[in-house]
């Protein structure tokens, strides 16, 4: 979901002609989804986890990204909707709580996201800044870009989804001339197996840094758009999953070969524009920032519009409280309200590491859950059953692995990260006990 949506009005929903997506629209939409903000923002974070390895935590990232890829695939094929994992978890678990519950925390995990870009935002802000280095200014910029951005989404913001493509041309480009740039300059020693931590760091690296992965599945969203989806969505998944893994290695490898592992972990909110500075001077270092600062806003601008529209839409099919669908002023819907009001909560109450975190960890058992669903429908799908069930063992795993990580390091954000469970739930039993709650299917079979 995060920076990949398209500009849909509120009070005026075109759909997209059937055929109108093809593999390079497709492979942009899972491309967008996963180097986006993330990418800038968790590189300090991932480095305090798994240090001069962290390109190994990549690689094992994005191992488990692509079990999950299959299972996508195959369910992709089989009920192309624009409701992706909506659909998928409806059509395994049935239309009770616990695929309503799944979806409702899958929501949440969105707006942790948000909250992940919001504080990237700020971290890069604040280097043009240097005399206001506080926490307090860094959480008010945050929470400002967050209320700039709604105010935007109330009047209109019809280029979010028609600029995606251009949006996502400039971060690869960036970060590819960053990249290649880099491995001329880079110091061996930096690199050495010997400064490696024990592998529970890699792991936890590799657990922190899957919020960097889970846009592949938004590709699923658009299949209903597709001229031939069985043909041409398994080519986009795997295709901008596997170019996602090269790039990241691409980047951790730059960045670890040009920084000390130390200066990686004390410039965590900006590591990728420090990185630039061995080989390119301040003005790398500024043009980075720039980079990492378009690239953050737009994320924000695009997945608060897409989320609120996406819940207008959910609502007006009596999938959410009519409070999403109700238009307040303009093209804004309470659905934008509430969405703004849970990031900046989030945004206030939790740090970079925290919000990166808990997202990677809800995503894991979103994906997780998904394979299961798929387990109960697999004779559906002609999927094979082993990887399905690799894909669920591979997200639960690193789930349980990243839980253990976020229990050392940030008590908070391990109590809110399951506590939002049973909340989400018991959401969903409530709304369904008093409104009769169901949910339509999208997916022409």
């Amino acid at each position: 979901m995060p920076g990949s949506y398209s500009a849909i009005s509120p009070k005026s929903v075109n759909s997209p002609k059937r055929g109108q997506i093809g593999l390079f629209a497709a492979m942009s939409i899972g491309i967008g989804g996963m180097v986006g903000a993330g990418i800038f923002s968790i590189l300090g974070v991932v480095a305090q986890a798994s240090g001069t390895a962290m390109w190994l935590s990549f690689i094992i990232g994005g191992v488990v990204a692509l079990f999950s890829t299959y299972s996508y695939a195959k369910l992709g094929q089989r009920y192309p909707s624009a409701g992706g994992a909506v659909e998928f978890l409806v059509q395994g678990f049935g239309d009770g709580v616990l695929s309503g519950g799944i979806n409702i925390y899958m929501w949440v995990g969105y707006i942790i996201a948000l909250a992940l870009y919001a504080h990237g935002f700020a971290g890069y802000f604040k280097t043009f800044f240097p005399q206001y280095s506080s926490l307090a200014f860094g959480k008010a910029v945050a929470a400002g870009i967050v209320a700039l951005f709604t105010a935007i989404n109330f009047i209109g913001a019809g280029m979010v989804g028609r600029s995606e493509t251009v949006i996502v041309a400039i971060k690869l480009t960036i970060l590819l001339l960053f990249s290649v740039a880099g491995l001329f300059f880079i110091h061996p020693t930096y690199l050495s197996p010997s400064d490696w931590p024990e592998l529970s760091g890699i792991m936890f690296g590799a657990g922190v840094l899957f919020i960097g992965y889970e846009g592949f599945g938004l590709i699923t969203n658009a299949a209903e758009d597709m001229d031939n989806p069985r043909k041409l969505l398994p080519r986009a998944l795997y295709l901008s999953v596997f170019s996602v893994i090269l790039i990241y290695i691409l980047v951790s490898i730059a960045v670890l070969g040009n920084l000390h592992i130390q200066e990686i972990v004390v410039a965590k909110d900006y590591a990728l524009a420090e990185a630039a500075k061995p080989f390119l001077g301040d003005l790398g270092f500024r043009l980075i920032a720039i980079g990492a600062l378009f690239s953050t806003a737009s994320a924000i601008n695009a997945t608060l519009f897409g989320a609120a529209n996406v819940g207008y839409m959910l609502a007006k099919d009596g999938e959410l409280p009519t409070v999403f669908s109700r238009i307040i002023w303009q093209g804004g819907t309470g659905g934008l309200v509430i969405t703004a009001i849970m990031v900046l909560l989030f945004v206030l109450f939790f740090d970079l590491s925290g919000v990166a975190m808990m997202g990677s960890g809800a995503f894991l058992l979103v994906y997780a859950a998904v394979g299961v669903a798929h387990v109960r429908i697999i004779s559906e799908t002609g999927a094979n059953k082993t990887l399905v069930y690799l894909s669920i063992i591979a997200c639960f795993s690193m789930a349980v692995i990243l839980g253990y990580y976020i229990y050392q390091n940030s008590m908070p954000a391990f109590i809110t990260m399951f506590a939002l469970i049973p909340l989400c739930f018991g959401l969903e039993w409530a709304y369904r006990a008093v409104y009769g709650r169901t949910i339509k299917l999208r997916s022409k079979q």
